[in-house]
This record gives structure tokens, C-alpha cells and sequence, in this order.
């Protein structure tokens, strides 16, 4: 690793843009989205939808990434010398002071999100330290570790979303139920994820799904995890008076379950990430349905 210990150094900014990751705000945005569909009203204010979906991505979103590079920062000086944190790119302590300088960022700006809202934003903000933070550090075993990044990046961007399209009240049982099923779901997608990196999870002794049950095993785990909540999604849509979204949801949990089963039958990384290209959109697809049918239909 290459140390850098100066402190009159400043971090580049292409190297901060790079440590927040624009690639990975877009789970909890959309996830923000699907809530804020599902309880939209006449009386919504899209500019809070808008304040929302910041806070939600650049803001949120990019501090768990930071926190996250700044505990892995030994980890990817195996894996991934070039990230910005090994490379000497973001010097010294500079890692550590941008992921709490923008933790204390998104926490303020979540005040403007209501009550629900906050609590929801700073909910996240607390896993976001716990998965990468000793002695917590979720993420040291995938069950618990993917479970935390399904729930901040699924389940809480999506109440988020429905409290502020609410005002900032609580939203109905409806949409905690399936925002836990879609957080559920999730623990799949992140199972795909570390595929990638199960080698050097091996040799760092991080026990993810990959590793613990080997690349077969894994592609098994990620299948049930992906298609059993949303069969529950399935089934409490078709309760509730929603058939049509049912139906939609069970096509698009068919195209999932043809791709994961090429994924059993050839559980490469390169397979993986062609999950999470083209398997995962259509699954987020399903999230968007059930939210429009809970806007248009059950909570209505």
C-alpha cells in the first residue's frame, strides 16, 4: 500500500468523486423513487421528491462508500491498488474526514425530509458505519453484511421516499412490508456482487456468501434469496386486490429464474456480473410495478 501520512496535501477531486462512486446511487434512488410513487398524492411536493432523491444518492449513499474504502482501504490495497484511498490519491487521514464530513452532511440534510424521513436517512446512515466499521463490520459475514446493505439501500430508501412523498408522515404497513420483502431480494443481488472478489475474500478471511459456499453454492443462495420474497410479493399483491401487477411480477420473476439458472449452471464471476447487468433491471423493474399498484390500488 502506498502510504501517504501529509496532511497539507489536499485530495484530488477526481479521487473524491471516484472514493463516492456515482455508479452506486442508483439503488437507493430508485428504491427512493418506488416509495415515493406508492404514496404520492395530490399533495406531494416534487421539489422534497427531488431533495429526497439527493440525499438518498450523492448523499447517503456516497458516505457508505466512503466509509467503506476508508476500512477496506487494506483490503484494496490487495484487490484494488488504484482505488483512491491505497493509491495516495486521498492522503493521509483524508478518507476518514470526507466519509464523517459527509455523514454529518446527509444527516442534516435529512432533517428536511420530515420526521419518517430522518429517522429513515439516519436508520441507513447507521448501517452505513456498521458494515464497514469494526467491531460491527457486517460485511465480515455475508448473511449478516448483505442483509444491512439490502435494507439501507432497498428497504429504507424506499420508506424515505414514501414518508416525504407523505409530508414526512409514516407510511402504511403496506409499504414496510414490501419494502422489507424487496430488502430481502436484495441479499441476492449482493451475493452477485461479491463474486468478483471471493478470492481475495479468501485470503482476507471475509466470510461472503462466495466464499462460505463456494461459487455454486453462492449462484444457489443468490436464486432463492432474489425469488423467494418477490413470490411473496407476488402473492400478497394478488391478496390485496392488485392482479394485474401480480401477474407482471411473476413474468419478470420467469426471466429472473431462466438467467439465475444459467448462473447454477455456470457460476463464473463473469456470469455473475451478466446477472447483475440484465438480471437485476428486470428485477428492480418489479419494484416500480408494485409500487404503481399500491399508489393506484391498495392504498387507494
Amino acid at each position: 500500500m502506498k502510504k501517504e501520512t501529509s496532511s497539507g496535501r489536499l485530495p484530488e477531486p477526481r479521487a473524491v468523486l471516484e472514493l463516492f462512486k456515482p455508479v452506486t446511487w442508483f439503488p437507493p434512488m430508485w428504491a427512493f423513487a418506488c416509495g415515493a410513487v406508492s404514496t404520492a398524492g395530490a399533495g406531494t411536493s416534487w421539489a422534497q421528491i427531488v431533495w429526497g432523491l439527493v440525499v438518498a444518492g450523492p448523499l447517503v449513499c456516497a458516505s457508505s462508500q466512503a466509509v467503506n474504502d476508508w476500512y477496506d482501504r487494506d483490503v484494496d490495497a490487495l484487490n484494488e491498488p488504484d482505488r483512491p484511498i491505497p493509491s495516495g490519491r486521498i492522503p493521509g487521514r483524508w478518507g476518514l474526514a470526507l466519509a464523517v464530513l459527509w455523514t454529518c452532511v446527509s444527516l442534516v440534510a435529512g432533517l428536511g425530509l420530515g420526521r419518517w424521513g430522518f429517522i429513515a436517512t439516519a436508520a441507513a446512515l447507521v448501517f452505513a458505519w456498521g458494515y464497514s466499521m469494526p467491531p460491527f463490520r457486517f460485511k465480515q459475514n455475508g448473511w449478516i453484511g448483505n442483509l444491512a446493505v439490502g435494507i439501507s439501500y432497498e428497504g429504507l430508501a424506499w420508506i424515505t421516499g414514501a414518508a416525504v412523498a407523505l409530508g414526512g408522515g409514516r407510511p402504511p404497513l403496506e409499504v414496510f412490508a414490501f419494502a422489507l420483502l424487496y430488502s430481502l431480494g436484495a441479499h441476492g443481488i449482493m451475493t452477485l456482487n461479491d463474486f468478483k472478489s471471493r478470492e481475495g475474500d479468501l485470503r482476507m478471511g471475509i466470510d461472503s456468501i462466495p466464499a462460505l459456499l463456494g461459487p455454486r453454492g453462492a449462484a444457489k443462495a443468490a436464486t432463492w434469496a432474489m425469488l423467494l420474497p418477490q413470490l411473496v410479493v407476488v402473492g400478497l399483491l394478488a391478496y390485496w386486490g392488485a392482479p394485474i401487477a401480480a401477474l407482471i411480477v411473476a413474468g419478470l420473476m420467469g426471466v429472473q429464474a431462466f438467467m439465475l439458472r444459467r448462473l447454477i449452471d455456470e457460476p463464473t464471476a463473469a456470469r455473475a456480473l451478466w446477472m447483475s447487468a440484465f438480471g437485476v433491471p428486470v428485477f428492480v423493474t418489479g419494484m416500480m410495478v408494485t409500487a404503481f399498484a399500491l399508489r393506484g390500488g391498495i392504498l387507494g
